[in-house]
C-alpha cells in the first residue's frame, strides 16, 4: 500500500524543514510539496526539494508547476483536475505523474492521456470539500482503470487505510494523517 504525503502550511513549516520532513518519511513512500498561497512558492520548492532527498521517498513531487518539477528535478508532478490536459507535456519531460480526479470521465481521461496514477476523492467526510464518495464508488473506480488508484480525502486511521486496500486502492494520500 503506497502511502503518500501531501504538504501544506499546516503540515509543514520551513523554519522545522529537516523535522517536519523526518517525520514525514517515517510514514511516508511519497511526498508533495504542495501550498496553494504562498508567494514563496518557487523558492520553497527549492529549498524542499534539496531537503527532502535527504530522505528514503521513493518519490518526490510538486503541486501544479512542471515548469519547477523539471527546474529542481523532482520526481514527478502532481496536477489538479483542471490541468489533465497537461498529463502529455508532463509525460514529455518524462515527470511521473498523478492527477487529482472527483469523477470517473475525469478518471478515465487520466488514464487514457497518460497519468502514471490519479488520486480519487474524497473518499471520507473532509473539512470544506464535497460530500464523501464512499468505499463503494472507489471500489467501483478501481475496477474501471489500470492504473494505480491513490484513496484521498478524510483518511486519519490505520481502519481507514485498511478500508481503502480492501476495495483495491493502490494506496492513500493524505494531509493530516501525516501530522499526526
Amino acid at each position: 500500500m503506497i502511502s503518500y504525503a501531501i504538504t501544506d502550511p499546516s503540515t509543514l513549516n520551513f523554519n522545522n524543514l529537516s523535522s517536519d520532513l523526518k517525520r514525514f518519511a517515517q510514514k511516508a513512500d511519497m511526498i508533495l510539496y504542495r501550498d496553494k498561497d504562498s508567494d514563496n512558492y518557487k523558492s520553497n520548492a527549492k529549498i524542499f526539494m534539496a531537503e527532502a532527498r535527504k530522505y528514503k521517498f521513493d518519490k518526490i513531487l510538486l503541486h501544479q508547476s512542471i515548469d519547477l518539477a523539471c527546474l529542481y528535478t523532482a520526481d514527478g508532478v502532481h496536477l489538479t483536475s483542471s490541468q489533465i490536459d497537461l498529463i502529455e507535456k508532463a509525460k514529455f519531460f518524462k515527470l511521473f505523474t498523478i492527477v487529482s480526479t472527483h469523477t470517473l470521465s475525469e478518471v478515465k481521461e487520466a488514464e487514457r492521456l497518460g497519468a502514471d496514477m490519479i488520486t480519487f476523492s474524497p473518499i471520507f467526510k473532509t473539512p470544506n470539500k464535497e460530500e464523501p464518495k464512499g468505499l463503494e464508488v472507489l471500489k467501483e473506480i478501481v475496477s474501471r482503470v489500470s492504473i494505480p488508484v491513490i484513496a484521498l480525502g478524510g483518511i486519519l486511521t490505520k481502519e481507514q487505510i485498511e478500508d481503502c486496500e480492501r476495495v483495491g486502492a493502490k494506496g492513500f494520500a493524505s494531509i493530516r494523517y501525516f501530522a499526526q
